[in-house]
C-alpha cells in the first residue's frame, strides 16, 4: 500500500498473525493515540519561543476563558485541570513565581482563595492563544473544510460517548 502509515502496517502484521482480530477499532484509536502524541508535541514546539510548558498554557488559558477579573478558586482548577489538589498548588506555586497569577482572599469565603491572572499573565496567554490557534490550524490545513466539519462531528460522537463527565474536562480545553 504506497499511503500506508505506521497504524496500517500494525494492522497487516494483526492481520497475518491473528486473522480472527477484528482491527477497525484500532485502526480508529491507534491513529487517535498517535495524532495526540503528534498534536502535543507541535503545541509544545508553538509554545516554547514564550518560554511557556504545556501545563503552564493550561492553567494559564483556563483563567483566561473566564473573562474578566480572569480568575477562579484553586477547587475549581483543580476539577478543570482533571488534576489534584496537591499538583494544582504546586503548579500554581510556580506560576504565581514568574508573576503570571496571584492568590487573594475569596470576598465570598473568608476561608477561601481565588486565582487571578495578572497583568503580565493576561499578556502571555493572549499570545500564546494566537500561536496555539494557529498551529492547530497548520496541523489540519491538509483537510478541506468539509472534511474538517466531519470529522469534528464524528470525534464528537466518540468523545461523548467515552468521557465519563465532559462538562468537568470541557475547561481544560483550549
Amino acid at each position: 500500500m504506497k499511503d500506508a502509515d505506521r497504524i496500517d502496517r500494525i494492522v497487516g502484521h494483526w492481520a497475518r498473525e491473528r486473522p480472527e482480530l477484528d482491527t477497525s477499532g484500532f485502526a480508529v484509536a491507534g491513529r487517535l493515540l498517535v495524532l495526540g502524541k503528534v498534536f502535543e508535541r507541535r503545541v509544545q514546539e508553538a509554545l516554547q519561543p514564550l518560554g511557556l510548558s504545556l501545563w503552564e498554557f493550561d492553567v494559564l488559558a483556563t483563567l483566561r476563558r473566564q473573562g474578566a477579573p480572569y480568575q477562579l478558586t484553586p477547587t475549581e482548577l483543580t476539577r478543570a485541570s482533571m488534576l489534584t489538589p496537591g499538583a494544582v498548588t504546586h503548579r500554581l506555586d510556580r506560576l504565581e513565581e514568574r508573576g503570571l497569577v496571584r492568590r487573594e482572599s475569596d470576598p465570598d469565603d473568608r476561608r477561601g482563595v481565588r486565582v487571578v491572572l495578572q497583568k503580565r499573565g493576561l499578556s502571555l496567554i493572549d499570545r500564546a492563544i494566537e500561536l496555539r490557534f494557529d498551529e492547530a490550524n497548520e496541523a489540519v490545513a491538509s483537510l478541506p473544510a468539509r472534511d474538517r466539519r466531519t470529522l469534528v462531528g464524528l470525534l464528537r460522537v466518540l468523545l461523548l460517548e467515552l468521557e465519563p463527565d465532559p462538562t468537568e474536562s470541557e475547561a481544560r480545553e483550549a
